[in-house]
Protein backbone atom coordinates (compact mmCIF):
# COMPACT_ATOMS: atom_id res chain seq x y z
CA UNK A 1 0.00 0.00 0.00
CA UNK A 2 2.87 2.41 0.73
CA UNK A 3 4.19 2.42 -2.88
CA UNK A 4 0.64 3.07 -4.08
CA UNK A 5 0.24 6.06 -1.75
CA UNK A 6 3.62 7.47 -2.77
CA UNK A 7 2.91 7.22 -6.51
CA UNK A 8 -0.66 8.46 -6.20
CA UNK A 9 0.46 11.53 -4.28
CA UNK A 10 2.33 12.74 -7.35
CA UNK A 11 -0.55 11.93 -9.68
CA UNK A 12 -2.95 13.66 -7.28
CA UNK A 13 -0.91 16.84 -7.58
CA UNK A 14 -0.98 16.76 -11.39
CA UNK A 15 -4.76 16.23 -11.61
CA UNK A 16 -5.49 18.74 -8.86
CA UNK A 17 -3.63 21.34 -10.90
CA UNK A 18 -5.85 20.61 -13.92
CA UNK A 19 -9.16 21.06 -12.11
CA UNK A 20 -8.34 23.63 -9.44
CA UNK A 21 -7.42 26.26 -12.02
CA UNK A 22 -10.80 26.25 -13.77
CA UNK A 23 -12.60 28.27 -11.11
CA UNK A 24 -9.59 30.52 -10.57
CA UNK A 25 -8.95 31.72 -14.14
CA UNK A 26 -11.60 34.47 -14.12
CA UNK A 27 -9.98 36.01 -11.02
CA UNK A 28 -6.52 35.56 -12.56
CA UNK A 29 -7.72 37.23 -15.75
CA UNK A 30 -9.12 40.22 -13.86
CA UNK A 31 -6.03 40.78 -11.73
CA UNK A 32 -3.46 40.21 -14.48
CA UNK A 33 -5.51 41.72 -17.32
CA UNK A 34 -5.68 38.55 -19.43
CA UNK A 35 -8.11 38.19 -22.36
CA UNK A 36 -10.26 35.09 -22.95
CA UNK A 37 -7.52 33.74 -25.21
CA UNK A 38 -4.98 34.48 -22.48
CA UNK A 39 -7.14 32.63 -19.96
CA UNK A 40 -7.24 29.64 -22.31
CA UNK A 41 -3.43 29.69 -22.48
CA UNK A 42 -3.15 29.74 -18.69
CA UNK A 43 -5.17 26.52 -18.71
CA UNK A 44 -3.93 24.99 -21.97
CA UNK A 45 -0.27 26.03 -21.73
CA UNK A 46 0.13 23.53 -18.91
CA UNK A 47 -1.89 20.86 -20.70
CA UNK A 48 -0.14 21.14 -24.06
CA UNK A 49 3.34 20.81 -22.55
CA UNK A 50 2.13 17.90 -20.45
CA UNK A 51 0.70 16.22 -23.55
CA UNK A 52 3.65 17.10 -25.76
CA UNK A 53 6.37 15.78 -23.47
CA UNK A 54 4.68 12.68 -22.04
CA UNK A 55 6.35 10.52 -24.69
CA UNK A 56 9.71 11.98 -23.69
CA UNK A 57 8.94 11.32 -20.02
CA UNK A 58 8.00 7.72 -20.77
CA UNK A 59 11.14 7.09 -22.84
CA UNK A 60 13.37 8.65 -20.18
CA UNK A 61 11.70 6.52 -17.51
CA UNK A 62 12.33 3.32 -19.47
CA UNK A 63 15.95 4.35 -20.09
CA UNK A 64 16.99 5.93 -16.76
CA UNK A 65 14.59 4.25 -14.34
CA UNK A 66 11.02 5.27 -13.66
CA UNK A 67 11.55 6.17 -10.02
CA UNK A 68 14.40 8.55 -10.81
CA UNK A 69 12.47 10.35 -13.55
CA UNK A 70 9.30 10.43 -11.44
CA UNK A 71 11.14 12.12 -8.56
CA UNK A 72 12.74 14.64 -10.93
CA UNK A 73 9.30 15.49 -12.25
CA UNK A 74 7.87 15.99 -8.76
CA UNK A 75 10.72 18.32 -7.81
CA UNK A 76 10.38 20.38 -11.01
CA UNK A 77 6.60 20.58 -10.65
CA UNK A 78 6.86 21.77 -7.05
CA UNK A 79 9.33 24.55 -7.87
CA UNK A 80 7.28 25.67 -10.89
CA UNK A 81 4.13 25.82 -8.74
CA UNK A 82 5.87 28.25 -6.41
CA UNK A 83 6.84 30.34 -9.47
CA UNK A 84 3.20 30.35 -10.64
CA UNK A 85 2.12 31.67 -7.25
CA UNK A 86 4.56 34.56 -7.51
CA UNK A 87 3.91 35.45 -11.18
CA UNK A 88 3.68 39.25 -11.65
CA UNK A 89 1.95 39.14 -15.07
CA UNK A 90 -0.05 36.89 -17.35
CA UNK A 91 2.96 36.05 -19.62
CA UNK A 92 5.03 35.15 -16.55
CA UNK A 93 2.24 32.91 -15.28
CA UNK A 94 1.92 31.16 -18.65
CA UNK A 95 5.70 30.59 -18.71
CA UNK A 96 5.64 29.06 -15.21
CA UNK A 97 2.69 26.92 -16.20
CA UNK A 98 4.72 25.58 -19.14
CA UNK A 99 7.46 24.46 -16.74
CA UNK A 100 4.81 22.94 -14.48
CA UNK A 101 3.54 20.97 -17.44
CA UNK A 102 7.05 19.66 -18.12
CA UNK A 103 7.30 18.40 -14.55
CA UNK A 104 3.89 16.75 -14.88
CA UNK A 105 5.04 15.06 -18.11
CA UNK A 106 7.78 13.32 -16.12
CA UNK A 107 5.40 12.35 -13.30
CA UNK A 108 2.47 10.79 -15.13
CA UNK A 109 4.17 8.02 -17.20
CA UNK A 110 6.24 7.05 -14.18
CA UNK A 111 3.18 6.77 -11.95
CA UNK A 112 1.60 3.98 -13.98
CA UNK A 113 4.92 2.30 -14.74
CA UNK A 114 5.84 2.23 -11.04
CA UNK A 115 2.49 0.64 -10.21
CA UNK A 116 3.12 -1.92 -12.96
CA UNK A 117 6.43 -2.75 -11.30
CA UNK A 118 5.08 -2.80 -7.74
CA UNK A 119 1.99 -4.94 -8.51
CA UNK A 120 2.90 -7.54 -11.18
CA UNK A 121 -0.08 -9.83 -10.41
CA UNK A 122 -3.12 -9.06 -12.57
CA UNK A 123 -5.78 -8.80 -9.86
CA UNK A 124 -3.60 -6.68 -7.58
CA UNK A 125 -2.66 -4.47 -10.52
CA UNK A 126 -6.32 -3.90 -11.41
CA UNK A 127 -7.04 -2.87 -7.82
CA UNK A 128 -4.03 -0.56 -7.86
CA UNK A 129 -5.14 1.03 -11.13
CA UNK A 130 -8.62 1.45 -9.68
CA UNK A 131 -7.19 3.27 -6.64
CA UNK A 132 -4.93 5.29 -8.95
CA UNK A 133 -8.04 6.36 -10.83
CA UNK A 134 -9.84 7.10 -7.57
CA UNK A 135 -6.99 9.38 -6.58
CA UNK A 136 -7.65 11.29 -9.78
CA UNK A 137 -11.29 11.40 -8.70
CA UNK A 138 -10.39 12.83 -5.30
CA UNK A 139 -8.21 15.47 -6.94
CA UNK A 140 -10.83 16.27 -9.54
CA UNK A 141 -13.57 16.59 -6.94
CA UNK A 142 -11.44 18.62 -4.54
CA UNK A 143 -10.08 20.92 -7.25
CA UNK A 144 -13.07 23.14 -8.07
CA UNK A 145 -14.24 23.33 -4.45
CA UNK A 146 -10.76 23.97 -3.03
CA UNK A 147 -10.02 26.43 -5.81
CA UNK A 148 -13.22 28.36 -5.14
CA UNK A 149 -12.51 28.42 -1.41
CA UNK A 150 -8.93 29.62 -1.87
CA UNK A 151 -9.83 32.29 -4.44
CA UNK A 152 -12.64 33.61 -2.23
CA UNK A 153 -10.48 33.76 0.91
CA UNK A 154 -6.70 33.72 0.49
CA UNK A 155 -6.52 34.67 -3.21
CA UNK A 156 -5.82 32.84 -6.46
CA UNK A 157 -2.07 32.51 -5.82
CA UNK A 158 -2.79 29.91 -3.16
CA UNK A 159 -4.23 27.70 -5.89
CA UNK A 160 -0.62 27.01 -6.85
CA UNK A 161 0.96 27.15 -3.41
CA UNK A 162 -1.01 24.10 -2.26
CA UNK A 163 1.20 21.99 -4.54
CA UNK A 164 4.33 22.74 -2.53
CA UNK A 165 3.54 20.64 0.59
CA UNK A 166 2.00 17.87 -1.54
CA UNK A 167 5.17 17.71 -3.62
CA UNK A 168 7.38 17.53 -0.53
CA UNK A 169 5.30 14.67 0.93
CA UNK A 170 5.38 12.82 -2.39
CA UNK A 171 9.18 13.01 -2.62
CA UNK A 172 9.57 11.77 0.95
CA UNK A 173 7.20 8.83 0.45
CA UNK A 174 8.76 7.82 -2.86
CA UNK A 175 12.30 7.89 -1.50
CA UNK A 176 11.31 5.74 1.46
CA UNK A 177 8.83 3.23 0.07
CA UNK A 178 9.26 2.86 -3.71
CA UNK A 179 11.98 0.48 -4.87
CA UNK A 180 14.51 1.72 -7.46
CA UNK A 181 13.42 0.94 -11.00
CA UNK A 182 15.51 -1.07 -13.46
CA UNK A 183 17.28 0.89 -16.16
CA UNK A 184 17.31 0.02 -19.82
CA UNK A 185 20.31 1.86 -21.32
CA UNK A 186 19.54 0.37 -24.74
CA UNK A 187 16.22 2.23 -24.78
CA UNK A 188 17.20 5.25 -26.89
CA UNK A 189 15.26 8.52 -26.84
CA UNK A 190 14.19 9.39 -30.38
CA UNK A 191 14.49 13.18 -30.19
CA UNK A 192 13.21 13.94 -33.72
CA UNK A 193 10.05 11.95 -32.97
CA UNK A 194 9.66 13.70 -29.61
CA UNK A 195 10.01 17.07 -31.34
CA UNK A 196 7.31 16.09 -33.84
CA UNK A 197 4.93 15.19 -30.99
CA UNK A 198 5.57 18.51 -29.24
CA UNK A 199 5.04 20.40 -32.50
CA UNK A 200 1.81 18.52 -33.24
CA UNK A 201 0.27 19.21 -29.83
CA UNK A 202 1.42 22.83 -29.71
CA UNK A 203 0.20 23.69 -33.20
CA UNK A 204 -3.16 21.99 -32.69
CA UNK A 205 -3.81 23.70 -29.36
CA UNK A 206 -2.69 27.09 -30.68
CA UNK A 207 -4.95 26.81 -33.72
CA UNK A 208 -7.98 25.84 -31.62
CA UNK A 209 -7.34 28.60 -29.08
CA UNK A 210 -6.91 31.26 -31.75
CA UNK A 211 -10.06 30.13 -33.58
CA UNK A 212 -12.11 31.71 -30.83
CA UNK A 213 -10.50 35.11 -31.37
CA UNK A 214 -9.86 35.06 -35.13
CA UNK A 215 -12.59 32.75 -36.43
CA UNK A 216 -12.33 29.26 -37.91
CA UNK A 217 -11.70 30.53 -41.45
CA UNK A 218 -8.81 32.81 -40.49
CA UNK A 219 -5.64 32.03 -42.49
CA UNK A 220 -3.54 31.73 -39.33
CA UNK A 221 -5.94 29.15 -37.86
CA UNK A 222 -6.06 27.16 -41.10
CA UNK A 223 -2.28 27.33 -41.37
CA UNK A 224 -1.95 26.02 -37.81
CA UNK A 225 -4.20 23.07 -38.56
CA UNK A 226 -2.30 22.35 -41.78
CA UNK A 227 1.05 22.45 -39.97
CA UNK A 228 -0.38 20.12 -37.34
CA UNK A 229 -1.16 17.58 -40.06
CA UNK A 230 2.38 17.92 -41.42
CA UNK A 231 3.88 17.40 -37.96
CA UNK A 232 1.78 14.25 -37.46
CA UNK A 233 2.87 12.96 -40.88
CA UNK A 234 6.49 13.73 -39.98
CA UNK A 235 6.14 11.75 -36.76
CA UNK A 236 4.68 8.77 -38.62
CA UNK A 237 7.49 8.85 -41.21
CA UNK A 238 10.15 9.11 -38.51
CA UNK A 239 8.67 6.10 -36.69
CA UNK A 240 8.90 4.02 -39.87
CA UNK A 241 12.56 4.93 -40.43
CA UNK A 242 13.94 5.04 -36.87
CA UNK A 243 16.07 2.19 -35.54
CA UNK A 244 14.67 2.75 -32.04
CA UNK A 245 11.22 4.32 -32.53
CA UNK A 246 9.50 6.25 -29.75
CA UNK A 247 6.54 3.87 -30.10
CA UNK A 248 7.70 0.33 -30.88
CA UNK A 249 5.80 -1.33 -33.75
CA UNK A 250 4.28 -3.96 -31.47
CA UNK A 251 2.59 -1.18 -29.47
CA UNK A 252 1.18 0.48 -32.56
CA UNK A 253 -0.06 -2.81 -33.98
CA UNK A 254 -2.11 -3.60 -30.88
CA UNK A 255 -5.81 -2.75 -31.49
CA UNK A 256 -6.46 -2.90 -27.75
CA UNK A 257 -3.74 -0.40 -26.94
CA UNK A 258 -4.44 2.00 -29.79
CA UNK A 259 -8.21 1.82 -29.35
CA UNK A 260 -8.07 2.41 -25.59
CA UNK A 261 -5.72 5.35 -26.11
CA UNK A 262 -8.17 7.04 -28.50
CA UNK A 263 -11.02 6.32 -26.08
CA UNK A 264 -9.00 8.20 -23.44
CA UNK A 265 -8.63 11.15 -25.81
CA UNK A 266 -12.38 11.29 -26.44
CA UNK A 267 -13.56 11.04 -22.85
CA UNK A 268 -11.06 13.65 -21.66
CA UNK A 269 -12.25 15.96 -24.45
CA UNK A 270 -15.83 15.60 -23.27
CA UNK A 271 -15.20 15.84 -19.54
CA UNK A 272 -12.63 18.65 -19.32
CA UNK A 273 -14.38 20.61 -22.05
CA UNK A 274 -17.52 20.43 -19.90
CA UNK A 275 -15.75 21.54 -16.71
CA UNK A 276 -14.04 24.50 -18.43
CA UNK A 277 -17.09 25.82 -20.26
CA UNK A 278 -19.40 25.23 -17.28
CA UNK A 279 -17.01 27.15 -15.01
CA UNK A 280 -17.02 30.18 -17.32
CA UNK A 281 -20.79 29.90 -17.80
CA UNK A 282 -21.55 29.87 -14.08
CA UNK A 283 -19.31 32.86 -13.38
CA UNK A 284 -19.97 35.04 -16.43
CA UNK A 285 -23.57 34.17 -17.29
CA UNK A 286 -24.97 33.56 -13.82
CA UNK A 287 -22.64 35.76 -11.80
CA UNK A 288 -21.53 33.03 -9.40
CA UNK A 289 -18.51 33.62 -7.19
CA UNK A 290 -15.50 31.31 -7.49
CA UNK A 291 -16.58 29.42 -4.38
CA UNK A 292 -20.16 29.04 -5.56
CA UNK A 293 -18.87 27.87 -8.95
CA UNK A 294 -16.82 25.18 -7.22
CA UNK A 295 -19.92 24.06 -5.34
CA UNK A 296 -21.95 24.10 -8.57
CA UNK A 297 -19.40 21.85 -10.31
CA UNK A 298 -19.11 19.50 -7.35
CA UNK A 299 -21.69 16.95 -8.63
CA UNK A 300 -19.62 16.47 -11.80
CA UNK A 301 -16.50 15.51 -9.93
CA UNK A 302 -17.63 14.18 -6.55
CA UNK A 303 -18.70 10.83 -8.04
CA UNK A 304 -15.39 10.22 -9.82
CA UNK A 305 -13.69 8.62 -6.81
CA UNK A 306 -16.58 6.21 -6.22
CA UNK A 307 -16.81 5.33 -9.91
CA UNK A 308 -13.10 4.50 -10.19
CA UNK A 309 -13.12 2.23 -7.13
CA UNK A 310 -16.32 0.50 -8.28
CA UNK A 311 -14.99 -0.17 -11.77
CA UNK A 312 -11.73 -1.50 -10.31
CA UNK A 313 -13.73 -4.07 -8.35
CA UNK A 314 -16.12 -4.98 -11.14
CA UNK A 315 -13.53 -5.44 -13.87
CA UNK A 316 -12.41 -8.79 -12.44
CA UNK A 317 -15.97 -10.10 -12.92
CA UNK A 318 -17.08 -8.44 -16.13
CA UNK A 319 -13.88 -7.62 -18.01
CA UNK A 320 -13.03 -4.15 -19.24
CA UNK A 321 -15.22 -3.75 -22.32
CA UNK A 322 -18.67 -3.56 -20.65
CA UNK A 323 -17.43 -1.01 -18.12
CA UNK A 324 -15.81 1.29 -20.68
CA UNK A 325 -18.80 1.14 -23.03
CA UNK A 326 -21.31 1.70 -20.21
CA UNK A 327 -19.32 4.65 -18.87
CA UNK A 328 -19.13 6.32 -22.26
CA UNK A 329 -22.84 5.89 -22.95
CA UNK A 330 -23.67 7.36 -19.55
CA UNK A 331 -21.40 10.34 -20.21
CA UNK A 332 -23.01 10.90 -23.61
CA UNK A 333 -26.45 10.82 -22.06
CA UNK A 334 -25.40 13.37 -19.45
CA UNK A 335 -23.97 15.96 -21.83
CA UNK A 336 -26.81 15.47 -24.30
CA UNK A 337 -29.18 16.19 -21.43
CA UNK A 338 -27.43 19.49 -20.72
CA UNK A 339 -27.52 20.45 -24.40
CA UNK A 340 -31.26 19.77 -24.50
CA UNK A 341 -32.03 21.66 -21.28
CA UNK A 342 -32.18 25.11 -22.92
CA UNK A 343 -30.06 28.25 -22.83
CA UNK A 344 -30.61 29.14 -19.17
CA UNK A 345 -32.05 26.10 -17.34
CA UNK A 346 -32.58 25.84 -13.59
CA UNK A 347 -29.46 24.58 -11.85
CA UNK A 348 -31.37 21.55 -10.56
CA UNK A 349 -31.75 20.35 -14.16
CA UNK A 350 -27.96 20.36 -14.61
CA UNK A 351 -27.06 18.23 -11.60
CA UNK A 352 -27.92 14.89 -13.22
CA UNK A 353 -26.10 15.66 -16.52
CA UNK A 354 -22.93 16.72 -14.69
CA UNK A 355 -23.07 13.69 -12.40
CA UNK A 356 -23.56 11.32 -15.34
CA UNK A 357 -20.58 12.77 -17.22
CA UNK A 358 -18.28 12.61 -14.19
CA UNK A 359 -19.33 9.10 -13.20
CA UNK A 360 -19.17 7.75 -16.75
CA UNK A 361 -15.69 9.16 -17.39
CA UNK A 362 -14.17 7.70 -14.24
CA UNK A 363 -16.05 4.44 -14.63
CA UNK A 364 -14.33 3.98 -18.01
CA UNK A 365 -10.89 5.12 -16.86
CA UNK A 366 -9.87 1.98 -14.96
CA UNK A 367 -10.83 -0.36 -17.81
CA UNK A 368 -9.05 1.66 -20.47
CA UNK A 369 -5.95 2.00 -18.26
CA UNK A 370 -5.84 -1.74 -17.58
CA UNK A 371 -6.24 -2.46 -21.29
CA UNK A 372 -3.32 -0.25 -22.29
CA UNK A 373 -0.93 -1.36 -19.57
CA UNK A 374 -1.89 -5.04 -19.91
CA UNK A 375 -1.01 -4.97 -23.61
CA UNK A 376 2.42 -3.42 -23.00
CA UNK A 377 5.67 -5.39 -22.74
CA UNK A 378 7.30 -4.79 -19.36
CA UNK A 379 10.31 -3.05 -20.92
CA UNK A 380 7.99 -0.51 -22.53
CA UNK A 381 5.69 0.22 -19.60
CA UNK A 382 6.77 3.86 -19.60
CA UNK A 383 6.12 4.23 -23.32
CA UNK A 384 2.68 2.64 -23.05
CA UNK A 385 1.75 4.85 -20.11
CA UNK A 386 3.02 7.88 -22.02
CA UNK A 387 1.00 6.94 -25.12
CA UNK A 388 -2.22 6.60 -23.12
CA UNK A 389 -1.73 9.79 -21.13
CA UNK A 390 -0.57 11.76 -24.17
CA UNK A 391 -3.80 11.04 -25.98
CA UNK A 392 -5.79 11.88 -22.84
CA UNK A 393 -4.06 15.22 -22.40
CA UNK A 394 -4.50 16.04 -26.09
CA UNK A 395 -8.18 15.40 -25.46
CA UNK A 396 -8.17 17.73 -22.45
CA UNK A 397 -6.41 20.52 -24.36
CA UNK A 398 -8.73 20.08 -27.33
CA UNK A 399 -11.82 20.11 -25.12
CA UNK A 400 -10.77 23.33 -23.38
CA UNK A 401 -9.74 25.00 -26.64
CA UNK A 402 -12.93 23.98 -28.44
CA UNK A 403 -15.06 25.04 -25.49
CA UNK A 404 -13.44 28.45 -25.32
CA UNK A 405 -13.72 28.93 -29.07
CA UNK A 406 -17.39 27.96 -29.10
CA UNK A 407 -18.13 30.37 -26.27
CA UNK A 408 -16.27 33.19 -28.03
CA UNK A 409 -17.97 32.69 -31.41
CA UNK A 410 -21.55 32.06 -30.18
CA UNK A 411 -24.15 34.79 -29.81
CA UNK A 412 -24.39 34.22 -26.05
CA UNK A 413 -22.90 32.01 -23.35
CA UNK A 414 -25.98 29.81 -23.13
CA UNK A 415 -25.86 28.86 -26.81
CA UNK A 416 -22.10 28.35 -26.69
CA UNK A 417 -22.34 26.05 -23.68
CA UNK A 418 -25.12 23.97 -25.27
CA UNK A 419 -23.07 23.53 -28.44
CA UNK A 420 -19.99 22.58 -26.41
CA UNK A 421 -22.01 19.99 -24.51
CA UNK A 422 -23.35 18.55 -27.77
CA UNK A 423 -19.79 18.18 -29.06
CA UNK A 424 -18.80 16.45 -25.81
CA UNK A 425 -21.77 14.07 -26.08
CA UNK A 426 -20.69 13.14 -29.61
CA UNK A 427 -17.15 12.46 -28.35
CA UNK A 428 -18.53 10.09 -25.71
CA UNK A 429 -20.65 8.26 -28.28
CA UNK A 430 -17.66 7.79 -30.57
CA UNK A 431 -15.66 6.49 -27.60
CA UNK A 432 -18.39 3.96 -26.77
CA UNK A 433 -18.39 2.59 -30.32
CA UNK A 434 -14.60 2.40 -30.44
CA UNK A 435 -14.43 0.67 -27.05
CA UNK A 436 -16.91 -1.97 -28.22
CA UNK A 437 -14.62 -2.81 -31.13
CA UNK A 438 -11.18 -2.47 -29.54
CA UNK A 439 -11.31 -3.03 -25.78
CA UNK A 440 -11.12 -6.78 -25.05
CA UNK A 441 -13.81 -8.37 -22.93
CA UNK A 442 -11.11 -10.03 -20.85
CA UNK A 443 -7.60 -8.87 -19.90
CA UNK A 444 -5.25 -8.78 -22.89
CA UNK A 445 -1.87 -10.49 -22.80
CA UNK A 446 1.14 -8.26 -23.31
CA UNK A 447 3.00 -8.45 -26.60
CA UNK A 448 6.46 -10.00 -26.56
CA UNK A 449 9.20 -7.52 -25.73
Amino acid sequence: MAPLLAVCAGYFMVILDVTIINVAVPAVGRELGASLTGIQWITDGYTLVLAGFLMTGGALGDRLGNRRVFCAGVALFTVASAACAGAPSAPALVAARLVEGLGAALIVPGSLALLQEAYPESAARSRAFGLWGSMAGIAASAGPLLGGLLVSTAGWRWVFLVNVPVGAVCLALTARYVAPSPRNPDRAVDWPAQAAVVASVTLLTAALNEAGRRGWSDPAVLAGLGLTALAVAGFALRERLARAPALPPQLLRSPAMGGAAVVGLLFNLGFYGMVFTASLYFQHQRGYSALRTGLALFPAVAVTMFASVLSGRLTRRTGDRPLVVAGMLLGALGLAGWAAAGNDPDYALLVAPMTAAGFGTSFALTGSTTTVMGAAPRAYAGAASALFNTTRQIGSATGVALGGSLLATSTDYGSGVRLAMAVGALAYLLAAGLAWRCVPARPVRAAAP
